[in-house]
């Protein structure tokens, strides 16, 4: 007897789901001007947030990029022995926020030194007949920021000439970097609520339009949760349309930027995101914003209608 009593309130709730979706259509349908409306303010605002989000996930990155590059370079005295060299290796390991020591010869260096120079190595080709360069240990640490701390611990320890971490630009650019990232996340939280106030408030307007047909729900016995499944639906599809055109929008200008711009900014050793990760990772993030403002704007409208 419960078996069956479950199946027929399953089938009930099915039935009952089945109604408000056909309802909320109906009414999207009905209402066409207020759903354009709705749904433009929700594709304008998308659009504004899809494409700012697009450049403040490659500044990021590039950033990042930048960060993990950044390295501290110990230069050894030429004198040293090798017992005293592995000796050396251990202190460095030893040292708070190091994530990597790795030994580089002298030849080794001399070879990276000449690849950088590009076509200009031929006026440098002395230096392959007698070395100048020292043997050195590069350091990596576990945070980017934390290079300044390493650099003035290692350069107090004995048999070590020299350290290099690009004292002086090392500085500037993390302190550029800062403030870019703030700046970022302060604009994006701006733009977000901006778009959550502006789709809200023309989600309200649709729903203030239908005032009456909530009274008349209310006052022949539909519950709030009978009420409220309509609108649910009706803001979760008003949000997801207007967040198609952001999409497809977003997919089309970064495809452009990023075969474009891409082999450009190569040779500068910039590198995009690239195209299916970032295109993938923002549609889905603009269809979840849509989506969540257009419920949280018919919900929040709707509520103040239930009190009858």
């Amino acid at each position: 007897m419960c078996v069956i009593s479950r199946k027929v309130t399953t089938a009930m709730k099915i039935r009952t789901l089945r109604r408000h979706i056909n309802e909320s259509f109906k009414s999207l349908g009905r209402n066409g001007w207020m759903t354009f409306a709705s749904v433009s303010a929700v594709t304008v605002s998308l659009v504004l947030v899809g494409l700012f989000l697009m450049v403040m996930f490659n500044l990021n990155k590039i950033a990042g990029d930048i960060e993990s590059d950044v390295e501290v370079r110990v230069y050894l005295d030429q004198s040293i022995t090798q017992p005293q060299q592995t000796a050396l290796k251990n202190d460095l390991k030893g040292i708070k926020h190091v994530q990597s020591v790795r030994f580089q010869s002298k030849k080794e260096g001399l070879n990276s030194l000449m690849e950088s120079l590009g076509n200009d190595k031929k006026s440098f080709s002395d230096l392959q007949k007698e070395n100048p360069l020292p043997n050195a240990f590069i350091l990596k640490t576990k945070k980017p920021e934390q290079t300044i701390h390493v650099a003035n611990v290692v350069k107090n320890l004995p048999n070590v000439t020299d350290v290099r971490y690009g004292k002086g630009t090392v500085e500037k650019l993390f302190k550029f970097i800062n403030i870019a990232r703030n700046v970022g996340i302060v604009l994006i939280i701006g733009l977000l609520f901006t778009s959550v106030f502006l789709i809200a408030n023309t989600i309200k307007l649709t729903i203030v339009a239908r005032r009456r047909e909530i009274e008349i729900m209310k006052l022949v016995g539909a519950t709030n949760a009978f009420v409220r499944w309509p609108y649910f639906i009706e803001g979760l599809v008003m949000g997801v349309l207007g967040s198609i055109i952001p999409v497809i929008l977003v997919m089309v200008v970064y495809r452009f930027a990023y075969y474009s711009l891409g082999g450009n900014l190569q040779q500068m050793f910039i590198k995009l995101i690239p195209y299916h990760t970032m295109t993938m990772n923002l549609s889905i993030l603009l269809i979840g914003i849509g989506a969540l403002i257009g419920v949280w704007g018919s919900l929040s409208s709707v509520r103040k209608f239930l009190k009858v």
